[in-house]
C-alpha cells in the first residue's frame, strides 16, 4: 500500500474520531465551554504557527504558486457572491441572510481541507491550503464581519456605536496572526537556501495530527443535531452551492490556468471544502442565525467526509 492510501485512514483517526468524541464530551457535560475556547487559541496561536513556518520552509517556490492566493480570494468572494444573488435574498430575515452568505464565504480549508491535501500531497498541499486559509483570514475581516454587522444593523434598524479602530486592530493584529510569521519566517529561510533539518519531518507529521484533533474536537462540541434537523431545509441551495456549483465553476478555472498538478489537486479539495466552523463563530459575534451556520456546517461537512473527499481521493492520486 502507498503512503497516500495509508493516509486515507486519517480521515477517520484525524477528522471523524475527535468529532464524535468532542459531541461526546458536550452531552456528558465532561468539559466546559471556556476549556475548549482555550483549545481552540492554543491551536490557532502555537500549533498552526509552527505548522506554517515547517510546511513554507519546504515549499517548492514557482509561478504557480503565485496562481494560489488569487484563487484563495477567489473561492471566498465568488460563492459569496452567487450566494447573495441567488439565494440569501429569498430569507425575509435579515438574520437568516447574513448567516447563509457567510456560511456561502467560509470554507473549511485551513482545517479540513489542510488534512485532506496532506493526505493526498503531503506537506506541499498542506502548504497550498495555509495560503489560501489566510486569504480567508484576511475576507473575513475585511469582508465578512462587516457584511455581518450590516446584516445585523438592518434587522435592528439601529447602528452600533463601535471604536471602529479599535475594533479593526483588534481583528486583525492579534495573536490569532502570528501564523503569518511562521509563513514569512518559512518562506525566508526557503529562499535563503536554509535546509530545513531532516529530524523535523517526523515533528511536522504529528503535529498535523495533533492540530486536527484540537481543531475538529471543539467542532463536535458545538453540534446539536435537534437544530440542524429543525434548519436542514434551508440549507440545501447551500449544499448546491459547495459541491455543484462552486467545484464545477473552479474546475474549469483550476485547468485553464494551472499546470502544476499538486497546485491544481490542492485547489480543487480546496473548491469542494464544506462550510468553515467561523461561519457559526461569525453568527454568533453578530447575533445573526447561528443555528442556521451550524446546520450548514453539519450537514456540508457530513457529506463531505465520507462521500466526496473519498471519491475526490482516488480520483486525484
Amino acid at each position: 500500500m502507498d503512503t497516500a492510501n495509508l493516509r486515507l485512514i486519517f480521515v477517520l483517526t484525524d477528522l471523524i474520531a475527535p468529532l464524535a468524541v468532542g459531541y461526546f464530551l458536550h452531552q456528558r457535560h465532561l468539559v466546559s465551554g471556556e476549556a475548549i475556547n482555550k483549545l481552540i487559541r492554543f491551536n490557532v496561536v502555537c500549533i498552526y504557527t509552527v505548522l506554517a513556518l515547517l510546511s513554507f520552509w519546504v515549499l517548492p517556490i514557482s509561478w504557480s504558486l503565485l496562481t494560489v492566493p488569487i484563487f484563495g480570494f477567489l473561492l471566498i468572494l465568488v460563492p459569496g457572491a452567487i450566494g447573495t444573488v441567488a439565494f440569501a435574498r429569498h430569507f425575509k430575515s435579515w438574520l437568516d441572510r447574513g448567516a447563509y452568505i457567510a456560511s456561502a464565504m467560509l470554507a473549511n480549508i485551513g482545517t479540513l481541507g489542510g488534512v485532506c491535501a496532506f493526505i493526498l500531497y503531503d506537506e506541499q498541499g498542506f502548504a497550498y491550503t495555509q495560503l489560501i486559509g489566510t486569504c480567508q483570514n484576511i475576507l473575513l475581516v475585511l469582508v465578512i464581519f462587516p457584511m455581518a454587522q450590516y446584516c445585523y444593523m438592518k434587522h435592528t434598524h439601529a447602528v452600533r456605536k463601535t471604536d471602529r479602530l479599535h475594533s479593526f486592530c483588534d481583528m486583525f493584529f492579534s495573536l490569532n496572526q502570528l501564523s503569518l510569521i511562521g509563513m514569512a519566517a518559512g518562506l525566508l529561510f526557503n529562499a535563503c537556501g536554509i535546509e530545513r533539518p531532516p529530524a523535523l519531518a517526523p515533528v511536522f507529521q504529528g503535529l498535523v495530527h495533533i492540530a486536527a484533533w484540537i481543531a475538529m474536537l471543539p467542532v463536535g462540541f458545538l453540534i446539536d443535531f435537534q437544530q440542524v434537523r429543525r434548519y436542514a431545509h434551508r440549507v440545501r441551495s447551500l449544499t448546491a452551492l459547495r459541491f455543484l456549483i462552486t467545484p464545477v465553476l473552479f474546475g474549469v478555472l483550476i485547468y485553464l490556468f494551472v499546470d502544476e498538478p499538486v497546485t491544481q489537486g490542492t485547489l480543487v479539495i480546496c473548491s469542494f471544502c464544506p462550510t468553515a466552523i467561523n461561519a457559526v463563530l461569525t453568527s454568533r459575534l453578530y447575533h445573526l442565525t447561528t443555528d442556521l451556520a451550524v446546520a450548514s456546517f453539519v450537514i456540508t461537512t457530513g457529506l463531505f467526509l465520507p462521500i466526496l473527499f473519498p471519491a475526490l481521493f482516488f480520483l486525484l492520486r
